[in-house]
């Protein structure tokens, strides 16, 4: 006897009509009319059951304080960080833990059960700490949260930069974070690097680090960042934001692949952002894209805030700074994408939805062919849990029983609706629902109610 069994279920690979059965939190069957009973049974009448949606690049300290203490006039990424050092004073520990735990209520009816998380620690007190590992524990039975000390000032620039960023992984942090690039200068970004991945070979910790968040083509911190990364060898895995940048000039990447390889570290590296690779001559980008993939280096950009911050200093053409995911993917990397904020001082925009992001990847990335949404689908969930390193993660059995049902029939349908999650179950039990979206109609010799997942698609498509 199982505790749940899904009837009915399609599943991202395109598998159709399958039953999956649930036995003490984990996957224990998938097949054809599954006959054995279960405590519960849902029927998912055609629909789309896929592993839940996992975020690896977020800001929960700073989601939902959108206009505190004022709006982001400019909309670009420095009002956004000179913003935040305004708002940060009045930060209190209560006023985060429930702006965070409102966000993580969003997530979960979202069916985002997985995310990572930076934590500013340019604030002495770092209250933003405090706050996040309480979130942390408190919604461990439903929300895997990876947090990461991230110097948002500069870990040399703010005064109390480097004890501060020591205090928080003393606290519990677990990842080491960075900002080279708004650092005073290139030198100074290049030691914040050195010191910060030496901190994380020394503690045994991994690295998730901002680079190159700037239109600069100069700003090359990935390529100090790789070189140091490895330097330890402690056989950890990295997570590095990368050449956050239009500038073309911005090469860091390019040093981190070859550490990569030089010290053996394929597949445990990741780079995001990677918005300079957006303005990059196609010649150097033939020679940078193989490098990489010899390296395995795991790709994180941002579709969502990497076009909307990029480019702002450019009139017409405009760049959008979002990196050559499809040249990416093509080249066997792996790329997953991240939410990163939702109403904050750098956007106004975010509802939690990881279908939002990659509804905005196929129009920014011009992937818009069948297999392509499915590649597009997998950067927020596997190729997602595969950079955070997720155990017992997929759909096969054995993995987690942490499943989503949505309305929708398949990965296009859901990339192109952004439909409801009807069922979010973790550890298989159902922690969230959502009725479907029907809508009524009043119109004579037409039909009472449409469901816009399955009425309103074009007869070939049609099941």
């Amino acid at each position: 006897m199982f505790d749940l069994i899904i009837r009915n279920a399609n599943l991202p690979d395109g598998r159709e009509g399958l039953d999956i059965g649930v036995s003490s939190g984990k996957i224990a069957a998938i097949g054809k009319s599954i006959v054995v009973a279960a405590g519960e049974e849902i029927d998912a009448a055609g629909r789309l059951v896929s592993p839940p949606f996992c975020d690896p690049h977020f800001h929960m300290d700073a989601t939902l304080s959108l206009g505190l203490p004022r709006m982001n006039v400019s909309g670009t990424l420095l009002e956004g960080i000179a913003l935040w050092g305004e708002l940060r004073p009045l930060l209190t520990k209560e006023a985060l833990v429930e702006r965070a735990l409102r966000y993580c209520d969003l997530a979960v009816t979202q069916g985002l059960l997985y995310i990572r998380s930076h934590v500013d620690t340019s604030d002495p007190r770092l209250v933003t700490a405090e706050a996040l590992l309480e979130v942390k524990e408190k919604v461990a039975p439903y929300i895997e949260l990876q947090l990461v000390a991230f110097p948002q000032d500069g870990y040399y620039r703010a005064p109390d930069g480097v004890s501060s960023l020591d205090r928080a992984l003393d606290m519990g942090i677990g990842i080491v974070g960075g900002i080279p690039h708004f650092e005073r200068t290139m030198e100074d970004g290049a030691r914040s690097v050195e010191a910060l991945c030496r901190i994380a070979a020394d503690r045994g910790l991994p690295v998730d680090m901002h680079c190159d968040e700037t239109d600069d083509p100069m700003s090359r911190h990935i390529e100090t960042l790789a070189a140091q990364t490895v330097r330890a060898d402690r056989g950890l895995p990295v997570d590095m934001h990368c050449d956050e940048t239009d500038d073309p000039m911005s090469r860091h990447i390019e040093t981190l692949a070859a550490q990569t390889v030089r010290f053996g570290l394929q597949g445990r590296v990741a780079g995001s952002h990677l918005t300079s690779m957006h303005s990059m001559d196609n010649y150097y980008v033939s020679k940078l894209i193989p490098l990489m993939a010899e390296a395995e280096i795991n790709v994180i950009p941002n579709p969502l805030i990497n076009i909307m911050l990029q480019g702002r200093h450019d009139s017409y053409p405009k760049r959008r700074g979002m990196t050559r995911v499809r040249e990416l993917m093509a080249a066997g990397l792996n790329v997953s994408f991240g939410h990163d904020c939702v109403m904050d001082p750098w956007y106004s925009m975010g509802s939690g939805d990881m279908l939002e992001v990659g509804h905005m990847a196929i129009h920014v990335a011009q992937m818009a062919g069948i297999d392509d949404k499915r590649r597009i689908f997998d950067a927020i969930t596997v190729n997602s849990a595969k950079t955070m390193g997720l155990e017992g993660y997929g759909l096969d059995v054995g993995c987690k029983a942490d499943l989503i049902v949505l309305q929708a029939a398949d990965v296009t349908e859901a990339l192109r609706l952004k439909p409801n999650r009807l069922f979010v179950i973790k550890a298989g039990k159902v922690v969230a629902r959502t009725a479907p979206r029907v809508g009524e109609l009043f119109l004579a010799g037409r039909p009472a109610s449409i469901d816009t997942g399955r009425d309103y698609v074009p007869p070939v498509l049609q099941r």
